[in-house]
C-alpha cells in the first residue's frame, strides 16, 4: 500500500470507502477499510439480515477518525461469496478465517444483535486474538429473542417507510425523528451499494439466532470463557432482544461495563449514536488496571 492508498484510505468515509475482496477458505470476503493504517482494528459484526450498507455512517465514520474501522460481509452475505451458516459457531469460525486473511494477530470486536453473539462465540474461543469487545443488542446463549414476532409487527406497519423504522426504534416523536435521520444516513451512498441476498441469507440466520437462544447454557459456559474487557450495550425498550439480557452477559462476565441507553429500542447505538461512540472511545482507548 503507497501512502497515497493510505492517506486515501483514512479520509475516506463508509460513503465513499471502495468495497475491497479477499479470499480464501472457499470464501472471496467484501469489506470497507476506513481509518488510519496504525492501530489495533475494530471489526464490526452485523446484525440479523444487515450488509456493510446497512451500518450508520455517523457510527463508522466517527469511530474510524482515531482507529481503524473494517466493516465486511460475512460469509454469503452482501456481496461475500459462500454460503451462510444457520449457526453461530459456523459464523464465528468464517469470521475469524477473514480476520486472519487481512493478516491481523490481535483485533477489537463491535457485535450488533446476532454479530453480537458471532461476537461472543469468537472471544470466548480466541483469547489472544480479541483484545477488547463490544456487544450491543445482543443475547447469551439460552437468552430470550422475539426476532420472528417483531419482524412480523414491524412489517404490518405499513406505513413506515422502512422496516428498520419500527424494528430499532421507540414509537416516541424523539426516537423515530432519530430514525428517521439514520435511514437517511444509510441511503447517502449511491454507488458501489452493497447487495441484498434476501432469503438466502435471512432463513439461516434467523434459525442461527433463535437456536442460539434456544439452547440452553446453564454454566454460562460461553460468557465464563471471556476475560476481555468487555462494553455491553442495549436500549431501555429493545423488543426483538429484550434489555435484560445486557443485564444477564453483564452479570456473568469477569470484567464487563453496562450501558443502557433511555428511551431506545434495538437501533440505541444509531438513535444515541454521539453517546455511543463517545463511550466506545473512552473503553477501547482506557488501559487496562494495574494490580
Amino acid at each position: 500500500m503507497t501512502h497515497r492508498d493510505i492517506a486515501s484510505q483514512h479520509a475516506a468515509t463508509l460513503e465513499t470507502a471502495p468495497t475491497h475482496y479477499i479470499e480464501g477458505n472457499g470464501i472471496r470476503f467484501a469489506y470497507r477499510r476506513l481509518g488510519p493504517a496504525d492501530g489495533t482494528p475494530l471489526i464490526l459484526l452485523q446484525h440479523f439480515s444487515g450488509n456493510i450498507d446497512a451500518w450508520d455512517p455517523a457510527v463508522v465514520n466517527a469511530l474510524a477518525a482515531d482507529r481503524p474501522v473494517i466493516a465486511f460481509d460475512n460469509a454469503g452475505v452482501g456481496r461475500s461469496t459462500g454460503q451462510t451458516p444457520d449457526n453461530v459457531e459456523a459464523m464465528a469460525r468464517d469470521a475469524v478465517a477473514f480476520i486472519h486473511l487481512l493478516g491481523f494477530s490481535e483485533v477489537d470486536l463491535l457485535g450488533f444483535s446476532l454479530g453480537g453473539c458471532v461476537a461472543q462465540q469468537i472471544a470466548a474461543e480466541q483469547g489472544q486474538l480479541v483484545r477488547k469487545l463490544i456487544l450491543v443488542g445482543t443475547a447469551p446463549k439460552g437468552g430470550e429473542e422475539h426476532l420472528l414476532a417483531v419482524l412480523q409487527a414491524a412489517f404490518s406497519q405499513t406505513d413506515a417507510p422502512d422496516p428498520r423504522l419500527p424494528l430499532f426504534f421507540t414509537n416516541s416523536p424523539a426516537s423515530r425523528s432519530s430514525g428517521l435521520a439514520f435511514l437517511q444516513r444509510t441511503k447517502v451512498r449511491k454507488d458501489d451499494r452493497d447487495t441484498d441476498n434476501g432469503r438466502a441469507v435471512t432463513d439461516p440466520q434467523a434459525k442461527a439466532l433463535i437456536g442460539w437462544c434456544a439452547t440452553p447454557d446453564p454454566g454460562h459456559t460461553i460468557l465464563r470463557a471471556i476475560g476481555q474487557p468487555t462494553l455491553v450495550v442495549s436500549g431501555s425498550h429493545d423488543t426483538m432482544l429484550p434489555a435484560n439480557n445486557a443485564h444477564a452477559i453483564f452479570k456473568e462476565l469477569s470484567n464487563a461495563q453496562l450501558i443502557l441507553y433511555p428511551d431506545s429500542g434495538h437501533g440505541a447505538l444509531f438513535q444515541h449514536h454521539e453517546t455511543f461512540v463517545s463511550h466506545v472511545r473512552t473503553f477501547l482507548e482506557a488501559q487496562p488496571a494495574t494490580a
